[in-house]
């Protein structure tokens, strides 16, 4: 295996890890209840998917 013979510099580097960025999640309306919640997964506010009631979310007391 080839053994880099100088060391990368720091700008290099850096340059190389731009692209190690986080991307925020993808949200979307419920359009039940309209609470943010992200796509093709049930909905924790009200437990609908795809306009059925799939969970039965409890009310905190």
């Amino acid at each position: 295996m080839p053994l880099p013979k100088r060391r990368h510099s720091r700008q290099r580097g850096r340059k190389r890890r731009t692209h190690w960025k986080l991307t925020p999640p993808t949200l979307v309306d419920c359009p039940h209840c309209h609470e943010p919640k992200m796509p093709h997964r049930v909905c924790p506010h009200c437990g609908y998917y795809a306009g059925k009631p799939v969970l039965t979310i409890e009310e905190k007391k």
